[in-house]
C-alpha cells in the first residue's frame, strides 16, 4: 500500500467525534503537504490518542492516598 493511500486511509478511520481529528482535517486543507515537517503525521496521530485513550502525563506525580 502506498504511502499516500494509507495516509487517506488513516484520516477516514478518525473518529469524527474525535476534535483533534477534524483540526487536523481543517489545518491540511491550509497547508500544502510539502511543507509539512517530518513527524507531521506522528504528531497528529498521538494528539489523537490522548482523547481517545486516557493516560497520564510522564511528568505527573504520584498521589499518596
Amino acid at each position: 500500500m502506498s504511502e499516500e493511500i494509507r495516509h487517506i486511509l488513516d484520516r477516514l478511520r478518525a473518529p469524527a467525534d474525535n476534535v483533534v481529528a477534524r483540526a487536523r482535517r481543517m489545518v491540511e486543507a491550509h497547508v500544502p503537504e510539502e511543507r509539512r515537517g517530518p513527524g507531521w503525521d506522528r504528531h497528529w496521530r498521538e494528539l489523537e490518542a490522548y482523547l481517545e485513550l486516557p493516560g497520564r502525563w510522564s511528568g505527573e506525580k504520584e498521589r499518596e492516598e
